[in-house]
């Protein structure tokens, strides 16, 4: 199943569990909404459905421990752009982790791509059509952070005003129209795949949309957002440690030491 398809049965499938719950407790709520939050949501939408579009995609390219590793430094993006958007300042650590977490992120990125020997570092293109595009495939996880970042932020100034079954409902089915929209102009088939991948599917709508990011949206209401998207670095632990055990996928050392250099920065800005 392509990676637009997933992510548009993610987000689709989510929204249309969640709508009858929706018209019967919040129809009112939702005809209640004004102009502004309604553009808010549609742009909280447009960047999920693009973190998901880009993140999802980069499985095809890279490991799942470089995306996760990348796709999670969404901290030190809220960090950077919320002084300008929430009027929270950075401190001094918050610049200094950011530098530590790029300085990780440049070492994740090349992994799959240069390696050190007797003469220096040598960087090649790699025999196959997916190590070719190593580089792609994180620079997409990268893209999928600074996108949830935003995504982030957008919520907590939404989180001020409108209901949390209102607001993820309604992000959650722009994201998905605009997904199915991505997939349509890819060129991509939503059918025949097989009944394993549309469980799966469901399980992802389920799960960590529902149920996760759900979860995310309500802490907005009640904590700041460098503080909710610290709740993300436990991620790469664990999806490295799922993908080792179910799909042989076993980090490599670069990809280690750049994860660890990410994680490193990400604390150093955040423990504050």
């Amino acid at each position: 199943m392509p990676s637009l398809v997933i992510a548009a049965f993610r987000l689709g499938l989510a929204s249309i569990l969640m709508t009858p719950f929706i018209l019967r407790k919040h129809a009112n709520e939702i005809r209640a909404i004004n102009r502004a939050d309604w553009l808010r949501i549609i742009a909280a939408g447009l960047l999920l459905a693009i973190h998901f579009a880009s993140w999802i995609t980069s499985l095809e390219f890279t490991s799942v421990s470089s995306s996760v590793v990348l796709v999670t430094t969404t901290p030190i993006w809220v960090a950077l752009f919320s002084p300008f958007i929430l009027k929270e300042r950075s401190n001094r650590m918050t610049i200094i982790g950011l530098a530590v977490a790029i300085a990780g992120g440049v070492v994740v990125s090349l992994a799959g791509e240069c390696v050190i020997t007797s003469t220096g570092l040598a960087c090649h293109p790699g025999s196959g059509p997916a190590s070719s595009n190593v580089l792609l495939g994180n620079t997409l996880a990268l893209i999928g952070a600074i996108c949830a970042g935003f995504y982030l932020i957008i919520g907590r100034i939404l989180r001020k005003s409108v209901d949390l079954s209102v607001y993820v409902y309604c992000v959650f089915a722009c994201a998905g129209l605009f997904l199915i929209l991505f997939a349509l102009l890819a060129g991509k088939s939503f059918f025949p795949y097989s009944p394993a991948a549309y469980a799966f599917c469901l399980a992802l709508a389920v799960f960590p949309q529902i149920v996760g990011h759900t979860s995310l949206n309500w802490a907005l209401a009640y904590l700041p957002v460098g503080l909710v998207a610290i709740v993300l670095l436990g991620e790469p632990v664990g999806s490295t440690i799922l993908a080792a055990l179910f799909l042989r996928e076993i980090p490599t050392v670069w990809e280690l030491t750049g994860g660890i250099i990410i994680l490193s920065g990400i604390y150093i800005a955040s423990r504050q």
